[in-house]
């Protein structure tokens, strides 16, 4: 699969209360990792999606995962693809097809490091805006806040996971 050029960029790291064999596990599973897509939000303005994964879970390279949702009566929905997975340091996945707001097409992953007894996790987001408009325009304006959001989303939620 050709990766298409994603011209923005946005990352959170973070560390976390696990050894990287753990902090892999739990980071590998679409539902945990993207729980916060599956509750009502603020940055969803009180939207949310569903997330569902091919048989492999969104665990195995080439695996798939569909997200679909609306928002302010309009369906939002994309599909990804794992693109690389190397258990236990890192993970990416990319869009191959999405109709979304304020965000184009994307690849998103993380990448660990161990820290002793610890992990420090890398989540980013290397993105484009959307092609058409009004979307671009929205793009324009919200899609870095978004990206922020969805990192430290995840970032957060992982660490409060391994909390001692």
């Amino acid at each position: 699969m050709t990766r298409p050029a994603f011209p923005l960029r946005h990352e959170t790291a973070t560390p976390l209360n696990a050894p990287v064999e753990a902090a892999f596990a739990y980071l590998d599973d679409f539902r945990k990792l993207s729980a916060h897509m599956e509750k009502s939000s603020g940055m969803m303005m009180g939207s949310k999606m569903t997330i569902d994964t091919d048989e492999k879970g969104g665990r195995a390279l080439g695996s798939k995962v569909r997200m679909a949702g609306k928002m302010m009566g309009m369906t939002l929905a994309l599909d990804e693809v794992v693109t690389e997975r190397e258990p236990p340091l890192r993970k990416a996945w990319q869009t191959v097809n999405s109709k979304l707001l304020v965000i184009g097409q994307y690849r998103l992953g993380f990448e660990l490091s161990p820290d002793g007894a610890r992990s420090r996790v890398r989540i980013f987001i290397d993105y484009a805006l959307p092609e058409r408009a009004p979307a671009r325009w929205l793009g324009r304006l919200f899609a870095r806040t978004y990206a922020r959001w969805c990192t430290e989303r995840m970032a957060k939620d992982a660490a409060s996971h391994f909390a001692a």
